[in-house]
């Protein structure tokens, strides 16, 4: 039999339960790092990683206005997501090398919204096969790299880009 580990789902599993408030602010009252998942961070919004990806490099661009959805985000910081969105693009085309992605926004807690009352874009890299029985049949997903290590090297390709 072979075994698949995915030893990062464990924190998941036991703090099943969401902090009190909105995990965006509450992010955005620290320095980034880590911890926090900030790898980009402009004066109207930031990219983060997804901490319970759908695959490698998923990421999210968030204003850092708390509402809801985007028609109550100022022009300028909408044009600032959708710049932080190519920037995304640029930079996990090159460290991915993904042949598609998936670019979106759930708007409210009906559409699929984790977090709906703080609006914010998903960025998830895809590649030709990257759907398995895992996600199917056990309803998990099986990620190549640590979270770590795609902060560090996300951080790292968007300081040098």
């Amino acid at each position: 039999m072979q075994h698949l580990f995915s030893p990062w789902r464990i924190k998941y599993i036991q703090q099943h339960a969401r902090p009190a408030g909105c995990i965006f602010c509450l992010a955005l009252e620290q320095s980034d790092s880590p911890e926090n998942l900030i790898v980009r961070r402009t004066g109207r919004a930031l990219v983060m990683l997804n901490r319970y990806p759908y695959n490698n490099g998923h990421v999210m661009v968030v204003p850092i206005s708390h509402q809801p959805s985007f028609e109550l985000v100022d022009p300028a910081t909408r044009a600032e997501m959708m710049e932080l969105m190519t920037q995304a693009l640029t930079v996990l085309r090159s460290l991915y090398h993904p042949d598609g992605f998936n670019v979106g926004a759930n708007l409210g807690a009906v559409a699929g919204a984790g977090v709906a009352d703080h609006v914010h874009l998903h960025i998830v890299p895809r590649w030709g096969g990257d759907t398995n029985f895992m996600g199917v049949v056990g309803q998990t997903r099986v990620l190549p790299e640590d979270l770590s290590e795609t902060y560090a090297r996300i951080r790292a390709a968007w300081q040098t880009s």
